[in-house]
């Protein structure tokens, strides 16, 4: 019954996942076909087209594109900083013995590209794209394990996921402190101000949603003027919503129980309306249900499926549109350079580097899992479509040239890495089988 109840939320969030990583690979093609299609122009101006708002001297418009990368992303990074403060708290990461192994794997997942970018890559020009191999897209990855279905060990699931994870604090990390603009200190004073102000008020157990995004509103604009990418509000106002609940779950059951009774012991209307007890009472049943559930667990519940069915869908469908008819204007280089960070930097990165750790005994890997397993992981974790994007057009804003270079090598790459590591599991969990 204990492992039913710590399993199936994680296989909850696996399912959503894996749905996720369907729809951006049907995005990404939509992406592709519109892109290079006769309607290839209406592609291009829908993106570039400018909405926003204006009132008393005070304006912001921007493009599509960047209303979907700056504002929609920044939620996703809300959502990624309420799993990291769950995981870290309750979750896959909440202790040294959890934490080692994935860290292990992040790690080399993480240098190992990093350095075989700087090695290979010969212009100064497309330096700045370094980054971009760093992140593996969970979504993409679970979706992949999906195929293999039962046969993949859940130990393996839990270990990309939370690899992925870190993967992604690391990316969050890279992109506030190498890939912002030129910093202003006062309006990135005040965001400060007003996160300190939000973490207070929670350590002191105060929480309103209406003040969450009230503040989130302004936090966002601050950050969007400070030069400092605006997602990144996003991920520290997630650590201010607190884990706790106001009341436990034997104090919630009694509770629940005495006022099911009031409402049932109450007078039935003959009308389709409810008396005014009966009214009270399931009043006084929504206050205790928000004072039980915890409320980072309820708004992660509630966003990530906006997440995973929408934004990034949607951030897929405005971001890998590339056109390739204009192979000769591509850096070829820089694709090559790019794949070759996905494909084999991640593989050997996080396979040696948890070979070694384990032969040193600095880690623990669960039974289930064998070193075909990670090996196979570690090319899954190859296909780093959605950060990948993002990171590229952050590092080549504005020079269209190695952005699109950029988004074919994460393709290619991304498309090669996950058919190597579905093989790899594919032909392992046959073995095993047989």
């Amino acid at each position: 019954m204990l492992t039913t109840k710590i399993l199936t939320p994680f296989q909850k969030f696996t399912k959503i996942e894996s749905f996720s990583g369907i729809l951006l690979i049907f995005a990404t093609l939509v992406a592709l076909v519109w892109a290079n299609s006769p309607f290839a122009e209406s592609y291009v101006s829908l993106w570039k087209s400018k909405i926003g708002f204006s009132f008393t001297g005070f304006q912001l418009y921007k493009p599509l594109l960047l209303w979907i990368n700056d504002l929609l992303m920044a939620i996703f990074f809300f959502v990624i900083g309420l799993e990291i403060k769950r995981e870290f708290l309750v979750g896959e990461l909440n202790s040294t013995k959890k934490l080692v192994f994935p860290l292990v794997g992040a790690l080399g997942g993480m240098v190992f590209p990093v350095l075989l970018f700087i090695f290979l890559n010969q212009n100064p020009e497309t330096t700045r794209g370094w980054g971009i191999p760093i992140a593996t897209d969970i979504a993409f990855a679970l979706a992949i394990l999906k195929l293999l279905g039962d046969k993949v060990p859940m130990a393996l699931k839990i270990f990309l996921t939370a690899f992925a994870i870190i993967d992604d604090m690391g990316a969050v990390l890279i992109i506030a402190i190498f890939y912002s603009g030129n910093i202003q200190t006062s309006m990135l004073m005040a965001a400060v101000i007003l996160l300190a102000v939000l973490y207070l008020l929670s350590h002191k157990g105060y929480y309103s949603k209406f003040l969450l995004v009230l503040v989130g509103a302004a936090v966002w604009f601050l950050f969007l003027k400070s030069g400092i990418h605006p997602t990144i509000a996003g991920l520290l106002l997630a650590f201010s919503v607190p884990l706790r609940q106001k009341i436990n779950t034997e104090t919630f059951i009694a509770t629940l129980s005495s006022l099911s009774e009031k409402i049932k012991n109450n007078p039935e209307e003959t009308k389709p309306v409810l008396s005014e007890i009966q009214i009270e009472e399931i009043d006084n049943l929504e206050d205790w249900t928000s004072k039980y559930q915890s409320p980072l667990q309820h708004l992660e519940h509630r966003l990530h499926d906006w997440v995973a069915y929408f934004i990034i869908p949607l951030f897929a469908l405005a971001n890998a549109g590339v056109v390739l008819t204009t192979a000769a204007v591509l850096d070829r280089a820089l694709i090559i350079t790019i794949v070759l960070c996905l494909v084999v930097g991640k593989s050997i990165g996080i396979t040696s580097l948890i070979f070694m750790a384990k032969k040193l005994r600095w880690i623990e890997i669960p039974k289930e899992i064998t070193m075909r397993h990670v090996l196979g992981v570690s090319f899954i974790a190859g296909v780093g479509f959605t950060m990948a994007i993002f990171i590229g057009s952050l590092a080549f804003e504005g020079a269209s040239e190695y952005l699109d270079s950029a988004k074919i090598g994460i393709l290619i790459g991304s498309l090669l890495s996950g058919l190597i590591g579905y093989f790899i599991l594919a032909v392992t969990t046959k073995k095993k089988h047989n």
